[in-house]
């Protein structure tokens, strides 16, 4: 596989020379670009098979599985704890838990007092961050592979010993509700994926935001970030993620020393919460000082590894980008969007929802655009796309899928979100399934989900202010 990929970069890298020393006259230029993208797609896949392929798993007596995947272009190294705990784990009341103790996990140890951490790394030549999303929270250090010791001793410290003093509960408590007033009670166009959202969901948690609702921030105190964090912080309830240049054995003797004396934690409470199917439209209206209105659609939708998932994605892609349906016929053909997305993401816990909408041009109706939208939906249920165009975003996707692993950290952050909905070596199967979708597919999926009863629709309407 070396020797192949030394090959095909060898060969790629004379084609574009060549390609810049040929004046452009159409044909030499077009056959120099038909020779290169297939072969530089090739080393894209052979390198993410590669990458897969060294992965290897482990688990402690504790439960807490570890995942190494050995990539020696540089001497760095990517360390991820991964908590099976998000927004879909809270209840009505303490929305935002989760998220508030993520800012916690910062304030400091018996050991390392508050900001010492970071400062630690940062000494060290490293960074480190953490968010929280629905589904889970990450934390994580990229560093030299020589001093990834580091931030292994440092996550152990505080997957155990965090103190969460009163003082620094009431202070981070304040800076999280100035957050949300600045993401999304300040910012409409957020404030409107904030209300479709909750429309959408009636039962299932993903009702609640991942920042929380801002009456149930106010409520939360010392006792119930303990007690969420003596639930959820526990080793059996993470996973870890370590990619870059680094030996297996040596990492797993630092994880073992440092992780395998912390005890399993009370068991983390599962959501057995299901949305019901959607009967009928649901529609917001949000009034807000803007500039200009915005739309936003969501439709209920499977989830990979579904393979109605993977056409979903596909669709996506066709509809979306400069290329794109969306942009070539409503932005720049009927002109009546000054932008105009498809969004979808199908790695996720349960199922969420596929995306559409955009900004209307100055003096255009929303409902015009709204309209236009559906029409491009119903072209897809009427028409399957062209093979041309299938290859066009099959290759897309997979090129996005592909790239994306090209730096350690993104390397691990995929790994990390396969493994949370079932296995890393799910990854393999998704590009099995991208490439397997038919045009037949693209039309099936977007007469079974792209429906009336199946859809909630924001629209934001600008008021003076």
């Amino acid at each position: 596989l070396r020797s192949l990929q030394h090959t095909i970069r060898h060969f790629s890298y004379n084609i574009l020379m060549s390609e810049r020393k040929i004046p452009y006259n159409g044909y030499h230029r077009r056959t120099c670009l038909l020779l290169f993208f297939p072969l530089a797609l090739l080393f894209l896949l052979i390198s993410a098979k590669a990458h897969a392929l060294n992965v290897k798993e482990y688990r402690l007596e504790n439960g807490l599985k570890v995942l190494i995947a050995e990539d020696h272009k540089a001497p760095v190294a990517t360390f991820q704890v991964w908590y099976r705990v998000g927004a879909r784990n809270e209840h009505s009341g303490k929305t935002g838990i989760s998220h508030l103790l993520e800012h916690m996990m910062f304030k400091g140890t018996k050991k390392h007092g508050s900001k010492v951490f970071s400062r630690l790394i940062q000494k060290n030549g490293g960074i480190d961050n953490a968010y929280t999303t629905r589904d889970f929270t990450m934390y994580f250090e990229t560093l030299s592979s020589d001093r990834i010791g580091l931030a292994i001793e440092l996550e152990a410290d505080r997957m155990q010993n965090l103190l969460l003093k009163p003082d620094d509960v009431k202070y981070e408590r304040s800076v999280v509700m100035e957050e949300r007033r600045l993401r999304y009670e300040d910012d409409p166009q957020n404030s409107l994926y904030e209300e479709v959202v909750a429309a959408a969901f009636k039962v299932h948690p993903y009702h609640h935001p991942v920042i929380g609702w801002m009456s149930d921030l106010r409520s939360i105190e010392q006792e119930d970030l303990l007690e969420h964090y003596r639930r959820y912080y526990a080793p059996d309830n993470a996973f870890i993620v370590v990619v870059g240049d680094v030996k297996p054995d040596e990492i797993m003797e630092k994880v073992r020393l440092n992780f395998g004396s912390i005890p399993a934690g009370p068991g983390a409470e599962e959501v057995s919460s299901e949305e019901p199917p959607q009967r009928g439209e649901r529609r917001i209206i949000l009034r807000r000082e803007a500039k200009l209105p915005y739309i936003m659609i969501g439709y209920h939708t499977p989830l990979f590894p579904d393979r109605d998932a993977a056409a979903l994605e596909v669709l996506s892609t066709i509809l979306s980008g400069k290329s794109g349906r969306l942009y070539r016929n409503l932005v720049r053909g009927k002109e009546v969007a000054l932008n105009a997305f498809a969004s979808y993401d199908s790695v996720r816990i349960d199922p969420f929802l596929f995306f559409l909408g955009g900004t209307p041009r100055p003096g255009v109706d929303t409902s015009v655009l709204e309209n236009a939208l559906y029409e491009e939906i119903g072209r897809l249920a009427k028409e399957p796309p062209s093979g041309k165009e299938m290859e066009k975003a099959r290759n897309q996707v997979e090129a996005s899928f592909i790239m994306g692993q090209d730096s350690i950290y993104m390397m691990g952050q995929m790994i990390g979100s396969f493994e949370l909905i079932g296995s890393w070596k799910l990854m393999e199967k998704y590009l099995d399934l991208i490439r397997s979708i038919t045009p037949e597919d693209i039309q099936r999926v977007a007469k079974k989900y792209f429906t009336e009863e199946n859809r909630t629709v924001g629209i934001l309407i600008p008021k003076q202010g």
